[in-house]
């Protein structure tokens, strides 16, 4: 899953795609580097970001997607978004597209509907509070894992009690939000036990503070150690890569595959 953040703000400066021809530019080069499905985001969800209006965000997807569909007609769409609303004007003007939610429907109580109403394929993410606040939201009762494994027992209920089917759930542990480097850590260790409850598991770890913090170095230096923790992701049964680095995640899966056969 290729990142196309058309966003003047997002943690990664590299993902950083305000501007149409910007937004062209990645979009060729996430095709040309083997990307799966591209990612299209409107709303920066890094540690305290600006809240941004419904409005400015659809102008943004639009942007996006309207690319991803005039450039390549066939490639899968996800649009990382909170709004049900998003949602639907995005189905509306564009068709069917993933659905890529941080709140797992938390944030808006209409997205469940909308998504089992348009029959959408549904990325839902472990997350407490918003963007805004969820880094002082780190304390939990028992192991990361066993938290989030928990929450997403009780949420899937309660996503397919809304109509969505159990087939079109992906499950993301929200690696960097409401959790501390060391639950990240903890948390990728225990992420077979996720890919265990029987969806399929995105994990999104590219670039993000665990790699660059525990290495003393920054984001745009964190390529190497995203690679090493992807295919630790894909030892413990992930199914879907979401990264800023589409030709690096590409060969990691095709070592990978020829590792494990």
């Amino acid at each position: 899953m290729a990142i196309l953040n058309v966003t003047p703000d997002s943690f990664y400066a590299g993902s950083r795609m305000p501007e149409r021809d910007a937004v062209e530019r990645r979009v060729r080069e996430a095709l040309d580097e083997g990307a799966s499905l591209i990612d299209v985001g409107g709303y920066s969800s890094r540690p305290g970001a600006d809240e941004v209006p419904t409005e400015e965000e659809w102008r943004r997807v639009a942007l996006g997607v309207e690319t991803v569909r005039r450039l390549a007609p066939g490639m899968t769409v996800s649009v990382d978004t909170f709004r049900s609303e998003v949602v639907a004007r995005t189905v509306e003007a564009f068709g069917e597209v993933v659905v890529n939610d941080i709140s797992a429907g938390e944030l808006d109580a209409k997205m469940l509907e909308t998504v089992a109403r348009y029959d959408l394929p549904y990325v839902a993410m472990h997350m407490k509070g918003t963007p805004q606040t969820m880094q002082a939201q780190t304390d939990y009762r028992r192991d990361i894992t066993t938290e989030v494994v928990d929450y997403f027992r009780r949420r899937t209920d309660e996503m397919m009690a809304a109509g969505i089917r159990r087939e079109r759930i992906i499950l993301d542990p929200g690696f960097g939000f409401a959790k501390t480097v060391a639950q990240n850590f903890e948390l990728l260790r225990g992420l077979h036990r996720l890919c265990g409850e029987g969806f399929p598991v995105l994990a999104g770890l590219s670039r993000k503070s665990m790699i660059y913090r525990t290495l003393g170095c920054t984001p745009e230096e964190s390529l190497a150690g995203t690679v090493a923790l992807d295919w630790e992701c894909l030892r413990q049964g992930a199914r879907i890569l979401r990264v800023h680095d589409v030709r690096e995640a590409v060969d990691t899966v095709k070592l990978f595959n020829a590792f494990r056969s």
